[in-house]
Parts: structure tokens; sequence; C-alpha cells
């Protein structure tokens, strides 16, 4: 990512990120075990041969998106929307996730805004699901 998160990967601020700057999330493979449990617990008239059901595709996004950002120095994420579902991955499909920072507002001295698309990624690179978030970010003193 940047210098500061090698040099101090528990502190990744508000300046640390720019726009335009791609961030990749990380990977996850669509576990056959998994699906068939979340399946059963959550969406149980689901068929399994169809693959994840979105809202397994966003527990799927939320694991590497909490995984990337739990050395951020991100206080609060205010707001998930724009959510767009376009194919239900199979079992075994490895995703990459990414995020794209779109826009960025300082709020006041000691915080700011960073606004940012998300991206999870089949293996064919085709779009499985997106989102944007603001997230509430500490600046450097």
């Amino acid at each position: 990512m940047s210098e500061t998160e090698a040099s101090d990967p528990f502190r990744v601020c508000f300046e640390d990120l720019s726009v335009g700057q791609v961030i990749p999330l990380g990977a996850c493979t669509v576990d056959e075990e998994a699906l068939t449990g979340f399946i059963t617990t959550f969406a149980p008239r689901w068929p399994v041969e169809a693959g994840a059901p979105p809202a397994m595709v966003y527990a799927l996004w939320t694991r590497l998106f909490t995984e990337k950002s739990s050395h951020w120095a991100q206080t609060k994420v205010l707001a998930v929307d724009g959510l767009r579902y376009m194919r239900d991955p199979p079992a075994g499909e490895l995703l990459r996730g990414r995020m794209t920072v779109m826009g960025k507002d300082p709020v006041g001295d000691d915080k700011g805004i960073v606004i940012a698309q998300h991206d999870l990624l089949d293996e064919g690179g085709r779009l499985v699901f997106s989102c944007l978030t603001r997230a509430l970010f500490t600046r450097r003193a």
C-alpha cells in the first residue's frame, strides 16, 4: 500500500490514502461446505447448484474488507450502499476483492471521510459484487 503502512502497519490514516488508489483486499474461495451450511441456515429454499446466494457473497466481501482494514485508523464505516450483485459464484470459485478510493473529505482537524468502491471479481476478472462505502478515518496529528 503506502510507505506508512509498510513502516507502521497498525496506523493507516486518512492522509495515507489517495483518490484513485486501488487496494487489493485479498482473495477467498466459495467453500462448498460453507456454502451448504449457509444455505441450510439462512436460505433453505436456495438451490445449492445455483451458487452462493447474495447474502453469502456480501458476507465474503465483508470478511475480506474487515481483515484488510483491521489495522487502519478507520473509526467507523458510516454507510454501505449501491450494492450490486452480478452473479452467484459456484462452490470452489476464487473471488478477489479490491477497493478503489473515489473521494476524500477532511472533517475538522482530526477526522476525514473516505469514499470507496469495492468490487469482488471472479477468476475470469468478471464482476460478481460491488458496493460503495463511506468510512470515517483518523487524521495524522
